[in-house]
C-alpha cells in the first residue's frame, strides 16, 4: 500500500510540472491563483483567474476577503472586508528578455468592495457601520513557474491589500 501512494504521488507530481514552460500565459492560457496579502487591516486571502488575450497582455478577475477584529477606545470592533476586482497586466518578458520562468507584469485592478463592522456597544445609534465603493489599483509582480506550477509576489496599492504572495496553476 505504501508503494501505491508513493506512486500515486510521484504521478501527480509529474502531471502538474509536465509539459510546460514558464513566463506569460500567451494568447489563449489561463491560470488560477491563490494566496494570502499583506495589509494593515488584517490577513486577506485571495483567489482569481486570468486569461492571456495577447501574447503580452492578460485580463482577470480577483475575489478577496478579510476579517480582523480591533480595540478603540475600550470597545471592540470586528471588521470584515470583501472585494471582486477585474485586471489587466502587460507582461514584460518579452520586451525585456526575460528568461522563460519568469513571469514580470505590471498593471490595474478595478472594481467593487463592501466594509462592515460591527461593535460592542450597546447604543443603537453607532452599533454598526457599512461602507461599500469603487476600488481603483496599481499592482506590480513576478511568478517564477515550476512547469504548469508558480509562486508569485504581487505589490500594490488601491482597495484590495498592499501586496499578495501565493501560487498560480497554469492550464
Amino acid at each position: 500500500m505504501k508503494k501505491l501512494t508513493t506512486l500515486l504521488f510521484a504521478m501527480i507530481i509529474g502531471i502538474v510540472f509536465a509539459n510546460a514552460q514558464g513566463g506569460p500565459i500567451g494568447k489563449g492560457g489561463k491560470q488560477l491563483n491563490a494566496g494570502v496579502g499583506f495589509s494593515g487591516w488584517g490577513i486577506p486571502v485571495y483567489v482569481g483567474m486570468d486569461f492571456g488575450v495577447h501574447p503580452d497582455f492578460t485580463l482577470g478577475f480577483e475575489f478577496n476577503y478579510r476579517s480582523y477584529d480591533d480595540n478603540l477606545d475600550k470597545h471592540d470592533y470586528k471588521h470584515t472586508i470583501w472585494g471582486f476586482f477585474g485586471n489587466g497586466n502587460y507582461h514584460f518578458n518579452k520586451i525585456l528578455s526575460i528568461p522563460s520562468p519568469w513571469d514580470v507584469y505590471a498593471g490595474l485592478n478595478v472594481g467593487f468592495y463592501h466594509w462592515s463592522y460591527d461593535n460592542d456597544w450597546h447604543d443603537d445609534w453607532d452599533k454598526g457601520s457599512r461602507s461599500s465603493g469603487l476600488g481603483l489599483g496599481l499592482q506590480l509582480g513576478a511568478r517564477y513557474y515550476f512547469g504548469n506550477l508558480g509562486i508569485n509576489l504581487e505589490f500594490g496599492g488601491g482597495t484590495a491589500s498592499g501586496g499578495k504572495i501565493g501560487i498560480t496553476y497554469k492550464f
